[in-house]
């Protein structure tokens, strides 16, 4: 086998194996095949006009069809529903409730003499809110932070906070949008990484693991990660925080996002 053939086996076998939990997601969701087909000719299309073009402009229809396989017809179909679907509000929407909690843990507006977050009566977390729950409901924000035990109500009005972290429930929308979001931070990453024509450095990306330690210890390692990727996370949020650019100057500015992620795996299909 040539090198390009073995390549190609090896993209082959390494997309099979990143698939598997794709599918399970999606077969659990009840999306059919169909509807994956369709969305794979989508992205297929969207990459190879956005990406392969020259000198920043689109592909041509018939271009994209020689990169992707496809006719041109259906490409040229494929192309009117991304363009009269195309939204980019899911990769730039944030985590509101996240964002509000690190500014509350952050801001010294916001906290006390000692460096923690203080309580806020109604006026100051209406300012809070003001800041950093864009166009959110100020009454739903805070009815979805009383409802995740982020937050508690005192006597007196105000509003103590008890958690850093927005965890979401296991059917609340914004966690599958997440979803998207992660596996396509790491994907973007690997890609950049594995990009022989890249005009930037490589990105960090590493991981640690072992087949060989017994199911004992689990909940123990389990407990582990969430303490010290949570301290970790802590430190990459208080850092970013720290260099942010304040609204009125973002918008004369290039800005980028930029983030670390962490994840634990537990893999019992040895």
């Amino acid at each position: 086998m040539d090198r390009t053939a073995l390549l190609q086996d090896h993209v082959t076998r390494s997309c099979r194996h990143f698939l598997r939990p794709i599918v399970r997601f999606l077969l659990r969701q009840g999306l059919l095949w169909s509807n994956f087909s369709e969305l794979a000719k989508e992205v297929y299309v969207d990459v190879a006009r956005e990406e392969y073009g020259i000198d920043g402009r689109p592909t041509n229809n018939s271009r994209v069809a020689m990169l992707t396989g496809l006719s041109r017809r259906e490409v040229a179909r494929v192309r009117d529903v991304l363009l009269e679907a195309r939204s980019n509000d899911f990769n730039r929407q944030g985590n509101r409730i996240a964002r509000i909690l690190t500014a509350w843990f952050t801001e010294r507006e916001f906290m006390d003499e000692e460096g923690k977050p203080r309580d806020l009566p109604p006026g100051s977390f209406s300012v809070l809110l003001n800041c950093y729950a864009g166009d959110l409901p100020h009454t739903a924000v805070r009815k979805e932070m009383l409802k995740h035990g982020v937050v508690e109500e005192l006597s007196n009005g105000a509003l103590r906070v008890l958690e850093r972290d927005y965890v979401y429930s296991s059917l609340d929308p914004e966690i599958v949008r997440q979803l998207g979001i992660a596996l396509h931070d790491h994907a973007s990453t690997l890609d950049h990484n594995l990009n022989d024509e890249r005009l930037s450095p490589p990105r960090f990306e590493r991981l640690a693991d072992n087949a060989m330690i017994p199911e004992s210890k689990v909940n123990a390692f389990q407990s582990f990660v969430e303490e010290r990727g949570l301290s970790f996370l802590q430190e990459v949020d208080a850092w970013l925080v720290e260099h942010q650019l304040e609204d009125q100057d973002a918008a004369s500015a290039r800005t980028v996002r930029l983030g670390a992620g962490a994840y634990l795996i537990h893999d019992q299909n040895q």
